[in-house]
């Protein structure tokens, strides 16, 4: 801005004196206070509206940037519930087919015995001791105690 100093206001007073003289010059001073603020108040409003309008402008932006953002992530939820969804399609139609292949195939697979005997189905493989059999021997000799 203009830079004014205290010895060109006062060279600019004597100057005002001697051509308004001493009646006008508290008038001429009045209105030239007056004119100042106005223009200062237009000036700060001005400055004001612009800076209302960056503000209002950034805000926008960021409402932009935030709406880019949150389509984004909708798409990306949409493909990952896409990819779920043709996920569970794969694994059900292989549980389907997993399941017609076995409904005409026996329940279990047949068991084999020790021997290597096979069973027939319906029919288990005792592998144990049962009723019909002795009891294994014992692995060691057995002395009661006091015997000994």
């Amino acid at each position: 801005m203009i830079e004014i100093s205290f010895g060109k206001l006062l060279l600019l007073a004597v100057i005002a004196l001697i051509v308004l003289g001493p009646e006008k010059l508290p008038v001429a001073a009045r209105t030239a206070g007056t004119l100042l603020r106005r223009l200062r108040s237009g000036w700060d409003s001005v400055r004001a509206e612009v800076e209302r309008e960056l503000q209002v402008e950034e805000i926008r932006k960021a409402a932009r940037e935030a709406a880019a953002q949150a389509e984004a992530a909708q798409a990306k939820l949409d493909q990952v519930q896409a990819q779920i969804g043709e996920t569970a399609r794969k694994a059900r139609s292989a549980a389907e087919a997993e399941v017609a292949e076995l409904a005409g195939k026996p329940a279990a697979p047949p068991a084999v015995d020790v021997d290597g005997a096979s069973a027939k189905p319906g029919e288990t493989l005792m592998t144990g001791p049962t009723a019909d059999a002795p009891a294994p021997a014992p692995l060691h000799d057995e002395v009661p105690r006091g015997q000994a």
